[in-house]
């Protein structure tokens, strides 16, 4: 995966195999997936990859701002690619783990205004809804 244009940080990922792989194991799949469970794929499909390793990238994935990242219900990062370079939101199924991208220009203006009001700047923010989509409601 090369340097988003989201880049946040100061580290270039470098192009690895096992970077691939992890890119690779992330595209194939919509929802949020831990560290664990992307490592155990790999792993069960024989690829020599180190569970830090995996960290790592996903971490590196993160700064760059190249892959969605949630808290799970157990306090794990989950991640995702993202399937915009758009700042976003995200509404979450507790059942099911289904994910819908909100934009929410709404958000974005109130918490500008709050934050102005309070004198800060240089303002980053995550927003993740939790509810029950209408699949698990039935």
């Amino acid at each position: 995966m090369t340097t988003p244009s989201r880049d946040r940080s100061p580290h270039r990922i470098r192009i690895t195999r096992q970077a691939v792989l992890v890119d690779e194991a992330l595209a194939g799949s919509t929802d949020f997936r831990t560290a664990q469970d992307l490592y155990a794929q790999l792993r069960a499909a024989g690829a020599r990859i180190g569970q830090t390793t995996v960290y790592r990238h996903l971490q590196l994935l993160a700064d760059q701002g190249a892959v969605d990242v949630i808290r799970t219900a157990q306090g794990e990062s989950a991640y995702r690619s993202c399937a915009g370079t758009e700042h976003h939101h995200h509404l979450i199924c507790r059942c099911c783990s289904r994910t819908v991208e909100l934009a929410g220009p709404e958000v974005e203006r109130w918490l500008s205004q709050v934050t102005a009001k309070a004198g800060f700047t240089d303002i980053s923010h995550t927003l993740e809804i939790l509810g029950t989509c209408s699949s698990c409601t039935r």
